[in-house]
């Protein structure tokens, strides 16, 4: 289950780095992609619960980070909830 880092750039031009425990978010984001906010966000809640999962299955608890990043996203999305349109660049994998 390879850990994942993935860059991508809030509606302001600001940046985050992001932490997935697993690949699977390959699967959710493409990358120098734009994406509406809550499509975003619910792309990395499902991703990222997807990726606990995996942990919790293969050692018997969930990946506490991965629900931090999630948190992260979540939270630091609201402060574009009221932009018309905002957006979220998925830049890249880091690998």
């Amino acid at each position: 289950m390879p850990e994942t880092y993935f860059q991508i750039q809030w509606s302001d031009g600001s940046q985050s780095v992001c932490y997935s425990p697993s690949s699977v978010v390959k699967k959710y984001f493409t990358p120098n992609t734009d994406y509406d906010l809550d499509d975003f966000v619910t792309r990395s809640r499902t991703a990222l619960n997807i990726a606990r999962s995996r942990v919790a299955a293969k050692y018997g608890f969930p990946c506490s980070k991965a629900l931090g990043q999630l948190a992260e996203i979540e939270v630091t999305s609201t402060k574009y909830k009221d932009l018309l349109a905002p957006k979220v660049r998925f830049i890249q994998f880091i690998e």
